[in-house]
């Protein structure tokens, strides 16, 4: 039994081979209908709890279709419905969980909630957000790019605007996978230095420029994320708006960047804040292969956690 918590936390050898799994599970999906169960039907007898304290789109169905396609169950559960740490410990919760189902998916608000419940479940957990981390999407995301471009070590990805969960895992990643990370956002933003600090020990260049146009220069991947949260009150849209616009990915951004350099938003993304359509829908953009990809590098997390 093995969690996904953070790619930080896992070993590289073990990133390595969850992604030689999920290509090989993407390819053998190759030109069959969607929705239909794979070949081996690994989770056949599994059941899978998704808890999601925080609403999701792409982290709900891809989890929920791949443990479908595998052959197993999942029982999706609200933060409403479970009210975790708020009457029962998460302890406790971990606990009974664990006599019930194969396996836990949590996206939630605090990191220690996660830490917790991994501490105490006698299944694997994995990770589906925090607040600090987003790892399933980073494994897409590195998936995503060596599909089109081969590996990602040695290459330049640059992260425009917030340095959020998202960019925290991109910088676990970068020390993992051996790439280096050009921040470019405003210092009112700028990622958990620890985060940056981890990266560099590891031997990779983690740099902050504060101009966009110059950090995104021979850039092999250029990457953002919505400005803004669902919680967010609108004086905090208006204030994030205004650091924020600087920092917006354009047509004449990515001109700076190599030829071949690619687009990624993890979505769901606000059209002409974060980034223009021009460049979401553009030639390098590869935001909907991003998407698909969750499926397939989940698929391959989960049968690693369970050894399958």
């Amino acid at each position: 039994m093995k969690h996904f918590l953070d790619i930080n936390s896992t070993d590289p050898a073990d990133l390595r081979t969850i992604l030689d799994e999920a290509n090989r599970i993407k390819s053998g999906r190759i030109g069959q209908k969607r929705g239909v169960a794979d070949d081996e039907q690994v989770l056949a007898g599994h059941m899978v709890a998704l808890i999601f304290e925080k609403p999701s789109t792409r982290t709900r169905v891809s989890f929920d279709v791949g443990v479908r396609q595998m052959g197993g169950e999942t029982m999706v559960l609200s933060g409403s419905e479970m009210q975790l740490g708020h009457g029962e410990t998460i302890a406790d919760t971990a606990r009974v969980l664990s006599r019930y189902v194969d396996m836990i998916m949590i996206r939630t608000f605090e990191e220690g909630v996660l830490h917790e419940l991994a501490e105490f479940a006698d299944v694997p957990v994995i990770n589906g957000l925090t607040n600090r981390s987003h790892p399933c999407q980073i494994m897409a995301d590195v998936m995503t790019y060596e599909e089109h471009r081969g590996p990602i070590k040695g290459k330049k990805v640059v992260w425009c605007g917030d340095g959020n969960n998202v960019c925290a895992s991109f910088l676990h990643a970068a020390g993992q996978f051996g790439f280096d990370m050009v921040f470019t956002g405003p210092p009112t933003l700028d990622p958990e230095q620890v985060f940056i600090d981890e990266a560099r020990a590891k031997g990779v260049n983690v740099t902050i420029d504060r101009d966009a146009a110059n950090a995104v220069q021979d850039a092999d991947l250029v990457v953002t994320d919505t400005w803004i949260s669902m919680h967010d009150s609108q004086s905090a849209r208006e204030r994030r708006h205004n650091q924020l616009r600087p920092y917006q990915v354009t047509e004449a951004l990515m001109a700076n960047a190599k030829p071949d350099a690619l687009f990624m938003h993890c979505l769901p993304a606000h059209r002409e804040e974060e980034a223009t359509s021009a460049v979401m829908d553009g030639p390098g953009s590869v935001i909907f292969d991003e998407a698909e990809n969750r499926l397939h590098a989940q698929k391959a997390i989960m049968r690693w956690c369970l050894g399958l």
